[in-house]
């Protein structure tokens, strides 16, 4: 994407999984972040966390995109 300035989120890279070629933001997987965040707590933490502080997080134009993935 050149010189086009792309969000990522610290930590998460694993939980990529594409990009709005619209609005060139990052789109990410609900599940691989709640596995990843899972490493450090356990899973209800792991969710409370990245709603309040990832989820709800509003960083500009450039805002990922958070996939709901998770259908259990």
């Amino acid at each position: 994407y050149g010189e086009e300035d792309i969000l990522t989120v610290d930590g998460l890279n694993k939980a990529i999984i594409g990009i709005d070629h619209n609005t060139i933001r990052l789109i990410y997987s609900y599940t691989k972040i709640i596995q990843i965040l899972m490493e450090d707590m356990p899973r209800e933490e792991a969710i409370e966390y990245f709603h309040f502080n990832i989820q709800s997080a509003y960083l500009g134009d450039q805002t990922p995109i958070y996939c709901m993935d998770d259908f259990e």
